[in-house]
């Protein structure tokens, strides 16, 4: 189910979309799997994520999972019996993961993984694909792949080494030990580690926080971040460039000098 404050609410059977003021939490809901992913789940987030990123009024992304869990990877049990896949092909299956991912990874906004309970398997990197994640001290991350007989999927063998570096990859996809949120927060998987009792709280002042700032220089921020370890020094000031370039075509930018200079609050409008 969806709901929102902007639009008419559209129903989804593995997904709760809700948009309150540019702030849209998608929390996967299939509690009985702990929020494992089926095909249709699959489908649903590729659906959500592209029209978030072709809506302008939405500005900041959330994502979490029902009844105290993150989500405990792809529902194997489905994938066992040929049942909720996307396709009955492993290699189709693959590639709605991959549209997914991809479509995380290319949101414009912000997005923010609010983490309780498991976050295991492609779970565990679709939370690591966010831009922020922010974990209760309940959360269990694990990259289980190999206890599953398979290999990393979901973007791990991008995002890990990314993340903790080569060698540290390596221990968490060969061992597939499940880690604490603790550890996570050590290896510096996770932004914050939180009593579960403060995650939300937490959380909600981070989305205002963000929808404070000018998104279109966020998005331009985040741009450059992402794009970071694949170009030479030279490339980053060249992109930095024509992000500033954009910046100052927009209205923010000047609002904000203006806003400083006049010792007030800016108000940006994100054009």
């Amino acid at each position: 189910m969806s709901t929102t404050s902007d639009a008419t609410p559209k129903n989804y059977e593995t997904l709760l979309v809700e948009r309150v003021d540019g702030v849209v939490t998608i929390t996967f809901n299939r509690p009985k799997s702990k929020n494992a992913v089926n095909g249709v789940m699959w489908i649903e987030l590729l659906e959500v994520l592209t029209e978030i990123q072709h809506n302008g009024a939405d500005r900041v992304v959330v994502l979490t999972g029902a009844a105290g869990e993150f989500c405990s990877g792809a529902d194997l049990v489905a994938m066992g019996d040929g049942k909720g896949r996307a396709h009955s092909h492993s290699y189709y299956s693959m590639r709605e993961v991959t549209g997914v991912v991809m479509a995380l990874a290319r949101l414009p906004q912000p997005t923010i993984a609010k983490v309780r309970g498991v976050a295991v398997g492609v779970g565990c990197n679709i939370a690591f694909g966010c831009d922020l994640v922010v974990a209760s001290e309940t959360a269990r991350f694990s990259q289980i792949f190999s206890k599953r007989g398979m290999s990393l999927d979901g973007g791990g063998s991008w995002l890990l080494p990314r993340r903790v570096g080569l060698h540290r990859a390596k221990e968490l996809a060969f061992f597939a030990d499940i880690i604490s949120a603790a550890e996570a927060d050590r290896l510096g998987l996770v932004n914050r580690v939180l009593p579960d009792a403060e995650i939300d709280a937490f959380v909600a002042d981070w989305t205002q926080r963000l929808l404070a700032l000018p998104p279109i220089a966020l998005a331009q921020s985040k741009r450059l971040l992402n794009n970071s370890m694949n170009v030479t020094l030279e490339e980053a000031l060249d992109d930095e460039g024509v992000a500033q370039t954009v910046n100052f075509g927009t209205k923010d930018t000047p609002e904000a000098i203006a806003a400083w200079i006049e010792k007030r609050n800016p108000v940006f409008k994100g054009r």
